[in-house]
């Protein structure tokens, strides 16, 4: 039976959606002077390639220099419509995505124009280039202070690309049963992108491996008499449930002058493989003398990528840290791997980053297996702690992988991707290859935010800031976002089912 609705409400309700509608797609100015410039919008959007499924790219002129902003967004089929509230432009997730299917492989022309002391200024038009690939739809990270003494509450946190929808994966305070201990959630890691397959880590308080087994969800303790540690920085084979881990003992210190504030370091790092179906550890490499850490599968399974330190002069072994951390260097290194056996093969180098003065950490490959990316700075390991640290992509020659001294590596240009004199790091790819995503530090030095970037044929377009709905939100969230993981599809286990691992 059909609900009867008074005329009068029928009125009122189309008059208030009228109303919503003109607030929001209003008209452009009818006279303006131009500024003869790009707008100085945030985030930087301008001439960046986006995925054709990309949540819509909100911005805003500063609100200290501007009264209003309207942006009108014109398609190749000729459709246009207008954004603007105060001085922010907020795009209706429908419309941005009946825009982004209207200009696959193609360009939106937006024209801006804001208000500043009455008067309306209109800026150089610029375009969005939507690529046709599309990006992973999730991607996860930790949330957490930029702590510099402890921390408190943190979470493992999903968000859908392609909306502003974020969920929960895990946060330290359902098991944390002593405050006085504290407890440190790390380390999410997936199986080829999907969650079916994944872990994390919890520290000190209820401490263990959280790990996801064909949907399953157990804790495990990888602890074993003849490893230094559980295991860190995991990487899950492509096809066998072995998962290969850093076995670590990690310190930090803080430092009152350098501009770096932290030092993170280990005091020892080994190289070790889990077994989940048999829950076993084996030793991969554990050379007392060096350092060995962050291992990463080649696509196909049959090489472990890692980095590893050289020997520090014998003047310095004992000394304080405080006259050796910028002298710890690390190379990239990879053996081959039989899964049949269980073997790993001979140590082979891949880059040597210590003959230039300089460190490698964080190796990913991409799924095709052409490329190499990983972050290099000047010392150390935990580079998204270091202004310097830049990201670096090296096309990988599978017949002659060695880079020594006399030779010199051909690195794409990555000045798109990259910051100046800020930390970038976490590097990774997407599932398709065509988009790479890192965390830097590139807004403030202080707080690590995500960005993309498309890439084709070996060149990198602009990187553009991970979209919110509210486009000031990284400016008020006092967090990092955290090794940002792609994902093809959500973690569906909830918080409450993971908490049950701890009782």
């Amino acid at each position: 039976m059909k609900k009867y609705i008074h005329p009068y409400f029928q009125w009122l309700a189309a008059a208030l959606l009228l109303l919503a509608s003109c607030a929001n797609h209003p008209d452009v100015p009818s006279s303006s002077k131009e500024a003869k410039a790009l707008p100085d919008i945030y985030p930087d959007y301008c001439e960046v390639t986006v995925p054709c499924n990309i949540a819509p790219l909100n911005f805003m002129l500063p609100a200290d220099e501007y009264e209003a902003c309207v942006a009108r967004f014109t398609t190749p089929d000729g459709g246009q419509q207008t954004y603007g509230n105060g001085v922010k432009v907020q795009i209706p997730e429908s419309e941005w995505h009946d825009m982004l299917d209207a200009s696959k492989g193609k360009n939106i022309k937006v024209e801006v124009w804001g208000q500043k002391d009455g008067e309306w200024l209109s800026f150089n038009p610029f375009e969005i280039h939507v690529a046709e690939e599309p990006i992973d739809e999730y991607v996860s990270y930790r949330l957490i202070e930029p702590s510099y003494v402890a921390w408190d509450f943190m979470e493992i946190a999903q968000r859908n690309l392609t909306s502003f929808d974020e969920t929960q994966i895990f946060n330290n305070d359902v098991t944390m049963n002593d405050p006085k201990i504290g407890q440190c959630i790390n380390c999410h890691s997936y199986q080829n992108y999907k969650t079916d397959n994944m872990l994390f880590h919890v520290r000190l308080a209820n401490a263990g491996t959280v790990i996801v087994n064909d949907g399953k969800v157990s804790r495990v303790n990888m602890k074993r008499d003849y490893t230094i540690s559980g295991g860190v920085y995991p990487a899950w084979h492509p096809t066998a449930k072995l998962v290969a881990f850093a076995a670590c003992k990690t310190r930090q210190a803080f430092h009152t002058a350098n501009h770096n504030k932290i030092e993170v370091f280990d005091l020892a790092s080994d190289l070790i493989l889990y077994d989940v179906a048999t829950d076993s550890v084996s030793i991969i490499c554990n050379d007392s003398t060096l350092l060995e850490v962050y291992p990463t599968w080649s696509p196909d399974g049959k090489y472990l990528y890692y980095c590893k330190t050289v020997p520090l002069p014998e003047d310095l072994y004992g000394k304080d840290i405080r006259s050796t951390f910028e002298k710890v260097q690390y190379n990239l290194y990879r053996r081959p791997f039989d899964l049949a056996t269980r073997n790993f093969g001979d140590e082979e180098m891949v880059y040597d980053a210590v003959s230039s003065n300089k460190s490698a950490t964080l190796p990913r490959i991409s799924p095709d297996g052409r490329y190499l990316l990983f972050a290099l700075g000047q010392y150390g390991c935990f580079h998204i702690r270091h202004a310097d640290a830049d990201i670096v992509c090296m096309p990988l020659n599978q017949d002659s992988v060695a880079h020594h001294g006399e030779e010199s590596p051909s690195f794409l240009d990555m000045t798109n991707f990259n910051s100046e004199g800020f930390a970038d790091s976490y590097p990774t790819w997407s599932s398709n290859g065509h988009w790479i995503m890192c965390s830097s530090r590139r807004v403030d030095g202080n707080y690590s935010r995500i960005y993309f970037s498309y890439f084709h044929d070996g060149k990198v377009e602009k990187a553009f800031l991970m979209p919110q709905e509210d486009p000031e939100q990284d400016t008020y969230l006092l967090k990092c976002y955290n090794r940002p993981e792609f994902m093809v599809e959500p973690v569906t286990i909830s918080v409450e089912e993971f908490s049950r691992v701890f009782e």
